[in-house]
Parts: structure tokens; sequence; C-alpha cells
């Protein structure tokens, strides 16, 4: 007889406190790569707060900024217009938004484990 999907969760649950309770490390999960924590500098804490933050949240957090200060060139909505904030982050006065993610990990340390 198949398990329904709640039962199937349930147990899972159970084998992972099961694991934790056993080794004394906490369960796995995904917190690495782009859901890992990572600490922005004081330039680029200005924009999206001090706290550690998930790099998606610190690029959505960006991202907001760009958008309520208007900063995405009228004629190439492709590039960012820095204002002072934001130059201290890019380095320059325009970069493109697929460079962003390029001069944002500049600013980003992950946290060691």
């Amino acid at each position: 007889m198949a398990r329904s999907a709640e039962k199937r969760g349930k147990d899972e649950t159970r084998a992972a406190e099961k694991k934790v309770k056993a080794t004394g490390k906490r369960a796995g999960g995904a917190r690495g790569g782009i859901t890992a924590p990572v600490t922005p500098s004081p330039e680029l804490a200005e924009i999206v707060g001090a706290k550690d933050l998930p790099r998606s949240e610190v690029v959505r957090k960006v991202w907001a900024y760009i958008k309520k200060n208007d900063l995405q060139d009228s004629k190439d909505r492709r590039q960012i217009n820095a204002d002072d904030k934001l130059g201290k982050i890019f380095g320059k006065k325009s970069v493109s938004m697929f460079e962003m993610n390029k001069h944002l990990s500049r600013h980003l340390t992950a946290k060691k484990a």
C-alpha cells in the first residue's frame, strides 16, 4: 500500500529528528549557495541593512532600492545609473543589470561554518 504524501513527510521528519539526536548535528537542508547567509559590507549595509541575509534577499533589496529611486536608465532599462550609495558599490556611474551581481559579490562575505 502506497504511503500518502502527508505520512511520508511525517516519516521523513521523524527520521531527521532521530538523526539529529544521534549525531548531535543539525539536520541538513537547503542553506548553501544562494540561500546561505552573507554579511554585507558597510557600504552595502546602507541599502540592505546590516544583518546577515541570503544572497537572493540582498539582490531583491538592491532592486527595490533601484526601482524606488528610479535609477534605471529611461532609454535602456538594462542600465542602472548609480547614485552616491550605489556608486560606492559599483565603482562607476553606470552598470548593466548583468554586471550588478559581480559588483555586489565584492561587498558580501560568506559566513564561516
